[in-house]
């Protein structure tokens, strides 16, 4: 039972306010949002907190990635899983044969396998720990010609809300050309979750001429939280 594992210590749960540091309390009040079972015992990091797709908006994208997938796709990789918002959601939809899971920090990686058994979506996910970069060209290259890489890198810092155009460029720690480069290497087929500002002409120009690579803004409560671009021959509306 999830319950009944041992946190580390940099991992939390947190049941009031009182409890929570300062920088993350905006957060705290949007929990059930993040996580809608929450209250059940769900773990964050503080640094988690900020990461987190919020649970409608991963829902919205499992779903659209899920009924949009080319033939013959049958993996999803998520290349950044955090705490589980996005792999968590992609389990549920009962679409793939197998979520694979990469997150670098160790304890968020236990935060996400911890929170997929609350999900009750544990048994569809493997996990691994490490560079998602390494991991596709290593452990899961094999699985290139079945999968759909999902990744929603670092935008490098909360700089990015204050930025009428955001600089894909100069984005922290991975740029779009360092993303393009390694996930078009290992399939045609992957969606970026980008700030909600990216600057549009940067993501247009990794897309070969007379092909097409939609962009979805995913909104919650009226307000555009992100984009997802989709590379490759996704079969969107």
């Amino acid at each position: 039972m999830a319950d009944l594992e041992e946190a580390p210590p940099e991992v939390h749960h947190y049941n009031e306010l009182y409890e929570v540091p300062w920088d993350i309390q905006n957060y705290w009040s949007q929990r059930h949002r993040i996580f809608s079972k929450y209250d059940e015992g769900i773990w964050l990091t503080d640094d988690a907190w900020f990461g987190v797709t919020a649970e409608p908006v991963a829902n919205k994208i499992a779903q659209d990635i899920a009924e949009a997938a080319p033939a013959g796709r049958s993996i999803l990789i998520d290349a950044f899983a955090g705490a589980g918002g996005n792999t968590i959601a992609f389990a549920k939809t009962g679409k793939w044969k197998r979520v694979y899971a990469i997150e670098k920090n160790p304890a968020v990686l236990k935060c996400a396998k911890h929170n997929a058994k609350i999900y009750g979506v544990d048994k569809q996910i493997t996990w691994f720990e490490g560079d998602c970069f390494e991991i596709l060209k290593n452990q899961l290259k094999d699985l290139a010609p079945y999968s759909i890489i999902f990744a929603s890198p670092p935008w490098g810092g909360p700089g990015y809300r204050s930025d009428e155009v955001f600089n894909l460029r100069t984005m922290e720690p991975y740029s779009l050309e360092v993303l393009y480069r390694e996930y078009s290497a290992f399939t045609k087929h992957f969606a970026l979750f980008l700030p909600r500002t990216s600057d549009l002409q940067q993501v247009a120009k990794y897309v070969p001429d007379g092909c097409q690579a939609p962009v979805i803004h995913y909104c919650m409560e009226g307000h555009s939280k992100a984009l997802c671009v989709f590379y490759g021959n996704f079969n969107m509306s």
